[in-house]
């Protein structure tokens, strides 16, 4: 039995260099208009266009949205995958729609970042 562990461990280790790839990601943020979390309504269309970012980005098989924040006045949507530019492409219509300004984008990739107003 415990050279079928051993196999099960060896197969998992493949799995790690995956991972390094999501390295790349696209991270917005959006200033509310009140300090905190932003009023509901405000919250609400950040998780609306959050889903639909998500659903873009799963049928386009390019990577994941992966969830929000809000605090300190801001709404931060976070997204990863292999490319950042192309994850930015899916998501720049729907992250341009959100009324919330200022608002700011910062690609992660690999080996730095930068940043994009919006």
């Amino acid at each position: 039995m415990s050279d079928v562990d051993e196999s099960v461990s060896a197969m998992e280790t493949p799995i790690a260099p995956e991972s390094g790839d999501e390295e790349y990601a696209v991270i917005a943020y959006f200033r509310l208009a009140n300090g905190g979390f932003g009023e509901a309504d405000q919250r609400e269309l950040v998780y609306e266009a959050e889903q639909v970012m998500a659903a873009a980005v799963e049928e386009a098989d390019i990577g994941e949205v992966d969830g929000n924040e809000f605090g300190g006045g801001e709404a931060v949507v976070y997204a990863y995958g292999p490319d950042a530019d192309a994850l930015f492409k899916v998501m720049e219509p729907i992250l341009r729609g959100l009324p919330f300004r200022p608002a700011h984008v910062v690609f992660r990739r690999g080996d730095g970042e930068s940043r994009l107003d919006l």
